[in-house]
């Protein structure tokens, strides 16, 4: 495997950075467990979801960030490799809070297509860094 690129490392940083949410994120889910934040069961369940959606995909971020520098890819590509995840982290949780939010909901609002936009960048950046090592 090769060196990290500088473009890769910091990206890595700022993401290393973002798991101080995750773990705020998860002090919450201890309120929310507790019962001292009133949630339907569907609120509980999207809650759930998008706290460990962050978490996974923040490390998959992560580990995609060690393998796109030793693949082929250049330019736009390149850049995909590396972003593609990460967006994919913040779409996808994102889109499980935003979709759930409100007042005694108990169905996914109008935001419910930013988590179907996560899974599409999800699907972009392995599919890409996927080909990019195989054809390296």
């Amino acid at each position: 495997m090769t060196e990290l690129s500088e473009a890769s490392r910091t990206i890595a940083g700022a993401i290393l950075l973002t798991i101080v949410t995750i773990q705020i994120g998860g002090w919450f889910m201890t309120k929310i467990v507790r019962g001292q934040v009133p949630m339907t069961d569907f609120q509980k369940s999207f809650a759930r979801a998008g706290h460990a959606h962050a978490g996974v995909l923040v490390i998959l971020s992560l580990v995609g960030l060690l393998y796109v520098d030793s693949t082929g890819l250049s330019g736009f590509w390149l850049w995909i490799g590396r972003l593609a995840l990460p967006v994919a982290a913040i779409l996808m949780s994102g889109g499980f809070f935003a979709s759930s939010a409100g007042k005694d909901r108990t169905q996914p609002n109008q935001f419910f297509w930013v988590l179907w936009l996560g899974a599409a960048s999800l699907a972009v950046g392995v599919v890409t860094l996927g080909i990019g090592l195989i054809t390296a």
